[in-house]
């Protein structure tokens, strides 16, 4: 039998420690944490000690536990909960002083597979985090032995029961040792990505990416849809039959267009010199068929006579197949500037082996391929289940274009994280159906700068582009401005990326990982913490036109202090506060002490930058850089830099260090230039390193990288929100109405003599066929 190629082959620990293990008649228990056990039942006693799809690590170590057995019911207890189960499942758990039923009721979602051809809310799979503090994820995957799909040996129930209580940090983190951590992601991603459904030529991609330059919109990445390769099949070729008769012959291809791209590697060279990374998009389901440029080595490779033309099916359950699939089919398109791939499966769960999810095994062995020789691997596919944060990115799918759509997707994406699926990355601005609509364009980009990945995207149809030009004048003016902030920002989102990778912290965290005993926390499903230093609440609902601002309900914890980073409004914590924003913002506030490293090079590189800003808010914090070549697994060997900045408060005085760099400083730019921006500091004394300067609120260094630098701030004075009275005048001068009914709405009721008698004469001289009605009483 042919065996897979070794790097599509993975590593992992299925087996249980012996000491760990209870054993019965028709069920086998493993306690693997004091709050996590492994439940299975089998008549037969047959079980399961090979790895699945979903759970690769099994080999937790020695938990002190007893067991006592109560009539039917054995208990199973730790020195943090007990377990009962009751000869056919763990049916209730002892956490947190009561006994919990485990039937995900009170479980606070996971994900889902796809938003495709949906609008607003969806059913979410079960996450490991519950609000009652247990959760139950069923474990039905198939076998994953030395890199092969196998079936079961016998039907059995098999589930793990997480009893965590509130203690959702450590849920997720044994989650991930029984799963595996989520990989590191290439530096590159974290950009701007350009994607849309439609059948550029060669010259016009090239084009609109020099308009993107000559605009300055930096892109990163640059998708290119399923016409990279022949799509008009019946017209070129003839009829060939198909998996999926709805979506036609034309979807499955593996050979450049070349009506399209006539020089396809001329092409990738191109979007390579200008320093775009490149993925394109494929449906594998009608295999390999004999128009192909490659048939003839695939027909060889699977023992097919090529002079028969036979088309060679796809067999995702194949190691032959599997073997040839990557290296005749992808690796010559990887060589000439392909980086990674699109998987478009939405052709079904069926496969030639039973139980096996297509889906699943291309995400696997796609992810597994793409890691070869020593870079870090991506692709951007569907979720398939347990474990899928293996497989970084998620495609969300075809999400319809409407505010609902746009209001549901921040909860969608922060309730991810509670299954451990950090990298979801949406079709910014919608991709289809729905309506166009200026304003819920640019609330979306305004979002997608602020989620893990801004992928802008749309369908063919050509009226519905999310080129920025395509709008009004004033939209596309923030949306260029926030294009180049999320540019800017790519060394704090990396630095948060590899917190994922290291630490299992996600990007995107709901305010209730933070806070978890306080019910505020689970009242803003669309509010999150954005890599640890912001709190983000993006606005999903239309302007108020009668004020000409939208609003966003925010909590705001108690204890802090926080600062919006857009209008400079000071909050204090303790508080719900309704936020209003014109077109130009969102609220993103900077926690007390928060510090955000920018790059300030120019153009659309995504390397360590050259120049970089440091946003400082006072308070007392540490914040790490971190810092390598962005690609490779070199950091696994010590290759990566960390920069530690620092910032302390006391009475009236700020200060803020920079210090020496660890690490291996070679992959840092030697002649970095630091722009420090106190941002809530207005006026003071300043010295750098010991030498008194003319105070400014942005201060420029070149240091030596190997010693660091200091800046104190003596007789500091804050930032503050000014004249109260004065911002409420401008608040009410915002109101659209007549000026009349205005004024008499806002004058303050001192100031009115007789109410009724005003309200007799308004009414007579000026409203008299609206005396009646109740919302013109209500205004008065």
């Amino acid at each position: 039998m042919t065996k897979l190629n070794p790097h599509l082959i993975v590593k992992n620990r299925p087996l249980a420690n012996e000491n760990n293990v209870i054993k019965g008649k028709g069920f086998r228990l493993t306690v693997l944490t004091p709050y996590l056990i492994r439940v299975e039942v089998q008549k037969d006693n047959i079980f399961t000690d090979e790895a699945t799809q979903y759970v690769w690590n099994r080999d937790f170590p020695k938990v002190n536990f007893k067991v006592e057995t109560q009539g039917k019911n054995v208990l199973i207890v730790t020195d943090k909960v007990t377990f009962n189960f009751d000869g056919k499942r763990v049916n209730f758990v002892y956490v947190d002083e009561k006994w919990v039923a485990c039937n995900n009721k009170a479980n606070l979602g996971g994900t889902c597979r796809t938003l495709d051809m949906r609008s607003g809310r969806v059913k979410l799979n079960a996450g490991v985090l519950s609000r009652n503090g247990v959760s139950v994820l069923r474990d039905d995957g198939i076998l994953l032995v030395d890199g092969e799909l196998k079936p079961r040996k016998a039907k059995e129930l098999d589930e793990y029961v997480f009893a965590y209580g509130k203690n959702y940090r450590t849920a997720l983190n044994d989650y991930f040792a029984l799963t595996q951590e989520t990989p590191f992601l290439p530096r590159y991603v974290f950009g701007n990505w350009w994607s849309r459904y439609h059948a550029y030529t060669q010259d016009e991609y090239v084009e609109l990416m020099k308009r993107f330059e000559k605009e300055n919109l930096p892109f990163t990445v640059a998708t290119v849809d399923m016409d990279w390769h022949w799509v008009k099949i019946k017209e070129k070729f003839g009829d060939y039959p198909v998996r999926n008769p709805l979506q036609g012959a034309g979807w499955t291809g593996y050979s450049w267009n070349t009506d399209l791209f006539p020089n396809y590697k001329e092409f990738l060279s191109w979007l390579k010199q200008h320093n775009y990374h490149v993925t394109v998009n494929l449906h594998p389901a009608d295999g390999v068929r004999d128009f192909e440029d490659m048939y003839e080595e695939m027909a060889t490779a699977m023992g097919v006579d090529p002079a028969s033309k036979k088309t060679i099916p796809f067999d995702i359950s194949d190691n032959k197949f599997i073997n040839a699939y990557f290296d005749i089919l992808h690796h010559p398109y990887e060589k000439d500037g392909v980086d990674f791939w699109w998987i478009d499966w939405q052709q079904g769960t069926k496969s030639t082996l039973k139980d096996v999810d297509p889906l699943w095994a291309l995400n696997h062995y796609h992810y597994l391929d793409n890691c070869r020789n020593g870079k870090r691997g991506l692709i951007l596919s569907r979720y398939c289940g347990i474990g899928s944060h293996r497989y970084p990115l998620g495609f969300s799918g075809d999400y319809r274009v409407l505010w609902r759509s746009l209001n549901y997707q921040p909860e969608f994406t922060n309730t991810a994280s509670n299954i451990g699926y950090d990298w979801w990355s949406h079709d910014i601005g919608g991709h289809n159906f729905g309506y166009y609509d200026d304003e819920m364009y640019l609330r979306w980009c305004q979002y997608g700068v602020f989620s893990p990945i801004n992928r802008l995207h749309s369908t063919a149809f050509e009226l519905q582009g999310k080129e920025p030009w395509k709008h009004s004048e004033s939209v596309r003016r923030i949306t260029g401005d926030y294009l180049r902030l999320r540019h800017a920002m790519i060394p704090y989102i990396y630095t948060a990326s590899h917190r994922t990778h290291t630490e299992n912290k996600p990007l995107c965290e709901p305010m209730y990982y933070y806070y978890p005993n306080n019910k505020n926390a689970y009242k803003v499903p669309n509010q999150y913490y954005f890599g640890g230093e912001l709190i983000v609440c993006p606005i999903t609902k239309k302007v108020k036109k009668k004020i000409n601002l939208a609003q966003v309900k925010v909590w705001l914890p108690k204890g802090q202090r926080y600062t919006d980073v857009f209008t400079d409004t000071v909050y204090q914590g303790g508080q719900t506060v309704i936020m209003s924003r014109d077109l130009e913002y969102i609220p993103v506030l900077a926690k007390e002490g928060a510090i955000i490293p920018l790059s300030a090079d120019k153009g659309n590189i995504s390397d360590n930058p050259k120049e970089m800003k440091v946003l400082v808010y006072r308070g007392n914090n540490s914040y790490t850089l971190y810092e390598d070549d962005g690609i490779s697994d070199a950091y696994k060997n010590g290759k990566f830099a960390n920069t530690k900045f620092t910032v302390k408060e006391k009475e009236d005085e700020v200060t803020f260090i920079i210090s020496p760099i660890e690490g291996d400083e070679t992959v840092v730019p030697q002649d970095r230039r630091y722009t420090i921006c106190f941002k809530d500091v207005v006026d003071g004394v300043m010295t750098v390193d010991g030498e008194e300067k003319e105070f400014t609120q942005e201060v420029t260094l070149n240091i030596d990288l190997l010693k660091g630098a200091t800046i104190v701030i003596k007789k500091v004075k804050a930032l503050d929100n000014g004249d109260a009275i004065e911002n409420v005048k401008i608040i009410f001068s915002r109101y659209q109405s007549g000026n009349l009914s205005k004024m008499l709405r806002f004058l303050p009721a001192e100031k009115i003599k007789d109410k009724d008698e005003m309200r007799k004469k308004i009414k007579k001289l000026l409203f008299p066929k609206y005396v009646k009605n109740a919302a013109y009483e209500k205004l008065l």
